[in-house]
C-alpha cells in the first residue's frame, strides 16, 4: 500500500444561528478556542500532512493568529467559506495538496474528538475507501408523517454520524463533480460518496465527540473536559 497521507479540512464557516450570538468556533473551552482544539486533534497525527480551515471572512485573521499562537505547524491556510457547508468545504478542498491520498472533513464545532478515533477512521478509510465516525443512537426513533407517528425504526441499525468523515481523494472528487453536475447541495460529506456508489465504513466513535450547536452544548463540553 502506498503511504497514507491526509489533508484535513476543518469546517468553521457556519453562522452559529442557534448560539444566541456566540461564535462557537472561537469560544474558549477551558481556555482554548473550540476551532483550535479541533485543529490540535489533527496536528499530532502522523498521516495528516496539512490542515485547511474554511471560515467566515471576518474570522480568517483570527484563525491565522491562533494557528501561530498554538504552534499548529500543519496549518496551511484559512479560506472564505460559502453560503452552505458544502460550498465551504469545496473552497477548502481546492487548497489541498493534490498529492495527498485522503481527504478528512471535520466540524470545527466538534472540539472534543479523540485523536485515537481519528487514527482508526484513517485506517478504515485506507481499507474501504471511505470511513466516518459514528455511535449507536440511544433513543427510540419514530418516523412521523403529518404530525402522526407512522413507524418505529429499529434502533439497532441506527447510528448518529459524527466527523471526521474521511475519503480516498478520487472518491471525493467524483462526489464533488456529481454534486456540481446535478446542482445538489448535501449537508453531509458522506452523501457525496454515497451518491457515486461508494461503500463507506462506520468507525465506532464515542459520545464525547459532541457537536456544539446550542449554548447548552458549551456547558456540556466544559463538563466533559473536566472529566477527561
Amino acid at each position: 500500500m502506498n503511504e497514507i497521507t491526509v489533508s484535513a479540512i476543518i469546517a468553521c464557516a457556519g453562522s452559529s444561528s442557534r448560539m444566541n450570538g456566540v461564535n462557537k468556533q472561537l469560544w474558549e473551552l477551558d481556555g482554548v478556542p473550540a476551532a483550535v482544539r479541533s485543529m490540535l486533534a489533527f496536528e499530532g497525527i502522523e498521516q495528516v500532512s496539512e490542515i485547511i480551515v474554511s471560515a467566515r471572512e471576518q474570522d480568517i485573521p483570527v484563525i491565522e493568529k491562533l494557528a501561530a499562537k498554538y504552534k499548529i505547524t500543519k496549518f496551511k491556510c484559512a479560506v472564505k467559506g460559502g453560503e452552505t457547508r458544502q460550498q465551504s468545504v469545496f473552497a477548502a478542498f481546492m487548497q489541498t495538496d493534490k498529492s495527498t491520498r485522503f481527504i478528512a472533513v471535520h466540524d470545527g464545532a466538534r472540539p472534543l474528538v479523540d485523536p485515537a478515533n481519528i487514527i482508526k477512521c484513517i485506517k478504515d478509510a485506507s481499507v474501504f475507501g471511505g470511513a466516518v465516525l459514528g455511535v449507536p443512537i440511544k433513543d427510540t426513533v419514530k418516523l412521523v408523517d403529518g404530525g402522526m407517528i407512522a413507524d418505529t425504526l429499529d434502533r439497532r441499525k441506527l447510528y448518529s454520524i459524527q466527523t471526521p468523515q474521511i475519503f480516498r481523494r478520487d472518491i471525493y472528487v467524483r462526489g464533488i463533480n456529481f454534486a456540481r453536475d446535478h446542482e445538489l447541495d448535501f449537508t453531509d460529506d458522506c452523501q457525496l460518496a454515497e451518491a457515486v456508489g461508494a461503500k463507506i465504513n462506520l468507525t465506532l466513535s464515542d459520545y464525547r465527540n459532541i457537536k456544539i450547536t446550542t449554548p447548552e452544548d458549551l456547558a456540556v463540553a466544559e463538563i466533559l473536559l473536566r472529566n477527561i
